[in-house]
């Protein structure tokens, strides 16, 4: 209803499980890798716990999607089963056909013998088994016990059989029982998704607008996407139930920007007024016991926080630092004073507004500021490669500086691009801005905000924001990278050599697997394994080793290479 008047191709907050909508914070992320761990794991349970709404299923989902083809998988998403209709449900699952012979008279026996038979024959054929059991915490104490002996299915070299519980906390108390201490000594891996942070919160309600098309500012304001967390407690179900009511009550008035008074109204209709008040008792709550210290320290953290919010680069520049500074000292003595009035909730949040409206705002180039500067800018491709090298302490004398930055064992990569793949990258590179006549012109790109794009040119640093370089931006992005020793191309399905041999063991210890042995050859396991690997770290998950999944591996294992300028707090 709302998603053309603020220029989206869709509404971006469905509570519809959809993988394309995943949050990858650095929780999903670990959460998807346990997931992941299940296909190639030994057998055994791997365990994934979250609140309600924190986005189990939904992580499940994009699981699901990515599955390997050389695994079988059984989801079972209604555990409230007695044994033998979970048994049957699995042999369903995995197609695996079995004697019926009537209402109560096919026994346990008759599921659990041709699945052991399915689970030998596919392991034969190099074929791994996941059993996914959603909503786990509903399983029944017999049917966790019969869970437990399947993974009894092996041979002399793994377990048959990986087995994925994921449900609600009271499952890690259900296995914390005596009686299922079998089970629990038999989870091999475990992770518990908790709540969106603040920052968090920001980052995926602006992840989700620019899923579903947003390429305008965003309109929710600092103060509303601080009130949604309040409100939501970072749970991302009841963040998608309050910004999608928020956005409907802000189209309704006519509104391009929703506020803290819509978010209030939003949460009332989707969440009932108790909550609200629940939050204004507990405000009040703490000031009564003489916590207001922690509002003053809150207040300036807040002003800091918008103070700096564009600084991607010391060289952004701060004005009028004194002023916010009394501003904030005013805002602690209304605090205060707040503080021992009957209304003090509602008063607090006031004054935090007004605290965060007084505190000065950093300028930045628009795009018109910045196309009036382009004779700083560079207009050789190759002196910008040669503007970027000094970050990669390299020495470009030669015509080609790619030519001789290869001979440093070091890469040049072009690509078309996104800001949420540059961002992903994290390290410095240039863009290719569009100048006048439509030549082309370049800039190193060093820093990256929410909002702003910190940018060298021709030795002249400038911050600009990112709504003015989408203007003149063309999506084209390039970077330095340490390639292995001996890489040549992209490694895929049949390779082989000493960059086979590198990836392998660099992809074991990330996993904490033992050191390979030499002579690798990319088979069908390694290609799961770069499969796993992108799609934890946020890339194109397509199992082949290149540019981009050499650079993601380099950051992970600790290889030196600049980052990227990057401000965490949401401006």
């Amino acid at each position: 209803m709302y998603a053309q008047f603020f220029g989206l191709k869709q509404e971006p907050f469905s509570i519809a499980p959809d993988p394309r909508y995943l949050f990858m914070s650095e929780r999903h992320r670990e959460a998807l890798a346990h997931l992941l761990y299940g296909v190639g794991g030994g057998g055994g349970f791997v365990l994934l716990t979250g609140e309600i709404g924190a986005g189990k299923t939904t992580v499940c989902r994009a699981f699901l999607e990515q599955i390997p083809k050389r695994c079988n998988v059984a989801y079972i998403f209604n555990p409230k089963l007695t044994v033998p209709e979970l048994l049957k449900s699995v042999c369903d699952e995995f197609h695996i056909p079995y004697p019926d012979h009537g209402p109560g008279l096919t026994t346990v026996k008759d599921y659990l013998d041709p699945l052991n038979a399915f689970l030998l024959r596919t392991h034969a054929v190099g074929q791994n088994n996941v059993l996914i059991i959603d909503e786990a915490q509903n399983l029944s104490a017999d049917v966790l016990e019969q869970l437990r002996l399947l993974t009894n299915l092996e041979t002399s070299e793994r377990k048959l059989l990986q087995i994925v519980l994921i449900g609600q906390p009271e499952l890690r108390d259900m296995l914390a029982r005596p009686e299922l201490e079998q089970l629990a000594q038999r989870v091999i891996a475990r992770f518990h998704l908790g709540a969106l942070t603040e920052s968090e919160t920001a980052h995926y309600i602006r992840h989700r607008l620019t899923v579903a098309g947003l390429n305008r500012p965003l309109p929710f304001n600092r103060a509303a996407r601080k009130r949604v967390h309040e409100l939501s407690r970072g749970v991302p179900r009841r963040i998608n139930l309050l910004c999608d009511r928020a956005l409907l009550g802000a189209y309704a008035e006519g509104k391009a920007q929703v506020d803290t008074e819509i978010v209030d109204k939003a949460a009332s209709e989707v969440f009932g007024k108790p909550k609200l008040a629940q939050v204004a008792r507990s405000r009040l709550g703490l000031a009564a016991v003489g916590t207001a210290g922690l509002v003053v320290g809150a207040l300036l953290f807040a002003a800091l926080s918008g103070l700096w919010g564009g600084a991607g680069h010391p060289a952004s520049g701060v004005a009028g630092a004194k002023p916010a500074a009394l501003a904030v000292s005013a805002s602690a003595s209304s605090v205060m004073a707040a503080a021992s009035a009957a209304s003090g909730a509602a008063s607090g949040a006031a004054v935090a507004a007004s605290a965060a409206a007084s505190a000065p705002t950093l300028a930045f180039l628009s795009a018109a500021d910045l196309k009036s500067s382009f004779k700083t800018l560079v207009h050789d491709e190759r002196d910008a490669w040669r503007e970027l090298a000094p970050a990669w302490k390299l020495d470009l004398p030669d015509p080609d500086p790619c030519a001789a930055a290869q001979r440093q064992q070091v890469q040049c990569f072009k690509s078309g691009s996104t800001l949420a793949l540059i961002r992903q990258l994290g390290r410095p590179g240039i863009v290719t801005l569009q100048g006048e006549n439509e030549k082309p012109v370049y800039a190193v790109l060093v820093g990256l905000t929410n909002q702003t794009a910190t940018l060298r040119m021709g030795g002249v640093t400038q911050t600009v924001s990112l709504v003015s370089l989408a203007q003149l931006w063309r999506g084209d992005f390039a970077t330095f990278w340490r390639a292995p020793e001996g890489y040549r191309n992209v490694v895929a399905d049949g390779s082989a050599g000493p960059v086979v041999d590198g990836l392998a063991a660099r992809l074991a210890k990330l996993q904490g697997d033992p050191a390979p042995a030499p002579n690798q050859r990319f088979d069908a396991a390694m290609h799961a394994r770069v499969f796993a690997f992108q799609l934890a770290q946020g890339l194109k998950p397509d199992g082949i080793a290149g540019p981009t999944t050499f650079m993601q591996l380099n950051r992970a294992t600790g290889v030196d290479e600049p980052r990227l300028l990057t401000d965490p707090v949401a401006n």
